[in-house]
């Protein structure tokens, strides 16, 4: 049986999505357009719906962090964007729709992209209610999170000819380009709430980064045996591009086996923080996407 997923937490997500604009002038609603395109694509919204439920598990009213949310999700697109586009991985579906280089050309796709990104953090710092210096504690971890020791980091290591071979550089490269923006969705809730003992934080930071690996050996494996219309793109892309996945460096079995235990430390780590929060919310919610993740089909 495929475990549960807080859906009620998605489609909060997807209104929210929904009521952002950004433009104010006619002149540029053509990339307004192209913007709310990708980002209006759909899909699971892992990343703010992690947010949400890390809210609920420290005690946070989680309508409170939906501009942080909606600004992790803005990002999350844009990367998405730029990984599509002809110089990256030259995919032409995304969730079975034309990606937005293809419907719109890839000069609106680019600028699609960096609009997204700008407009992250525009979101963020205008509309998340929180203590200023707390609220500046997440933009800076956030922009952390995606930049060249992050996100975009992993990114270049993924496309880079010098990267190293071996299952070290692979699961560094992974925690860069997957699991730093997977993390930032945990610890900038807890930068919100103004948490910042260690023996509180730690054991979220181990569950966020074991989460972002776990996300990506489950993508590895699924571009290998999933179908196209489960993945919503032709799956076998990694292999035509000749990438460096768990998969390729293990083989299917054996990467089976590393998510399990991925997911098994995951679990153990959440435990944890819950147990240093003196069990006094409910982490139910991170359990199911930690479930869902190890389960996943598409």
């Amino acid at each position: 049986m495929t475990p549960s997923y807080p859906d009620h937490l998605r489609e909060e997500v997807e209104r929210y999505l929904e009521g952002l604009r950004f433009s104010h002038e006619t002149i540029t609603d053509g990339l307004d357009e192209a913007m709310r395109y990708s980002l209006l694509a759909g899909g699971k919204r892992i990343r703010p719906v992690l947010a949400l439920a890390t809210a609920r598990a420290v005690g946070l009213e989680q309508r409170e962090v939906l501009p942080l949310a909606g600004a992790i999700e803005l990002i999350h697109t844009y990367s998405l964007i730029h990984d599509d586009l002809p110089a990256m991985d030259d995919d032409e579906l995304r969730r079975g729709q034309p990606t937005c280089h293809v419907k719109f050309g890839e000069d609106v796709a680019i600028l699609a992209g960096d609009g997204l990104y700008a407009e992250a953090f525009h979101h963020l710092l205008t509309h998340q209610c929180s203590a200023p210096e707390r609220v500046l504690a997440a933009a800076a971890e956030l922009a952390a999170a995606t930049g060249v020791n992050g996100m975009v980091g992993g990114q270049y290591a993924d496309v880079s000819p010098l990267t190293p071979s071996g299952p070290q550089a692979l699961r560094r490269l992974h925690e860069l380009k997957t699991g730093r923006l997977i993390g930032a969705s945990v610890l900038c809730v807890l930068l919100l709430t103004g948490i910042r003992d260690a023996s509180e934080t730690a054991p979220f930071r181990r569950f966020a980064a074991e989460l972002g690996v776990l996300f990506q050996i489950v993508d590895d494996i699924l571009d290998v045996t999933g179908t196209d219309d489960a993945l919503g793109k032709p799956r076998g892309s990694d292999e035509r591009h000749g990438k460096h996945t768990y998969v390729s460096e293990f083989g299917v079995d054996r990467a089976r086996e590393l998510a399990a235990e991925s997911h098994g430390t995951a679990r153990d780590a959440l435990a944890e923080a819950s147990a240093a929060r003196g069990r006094r919310h409910d982490a139910t919610e991170l359990e199911q996407i930690a479930d869902f993740i190890y389960t996943r089909t598409s």
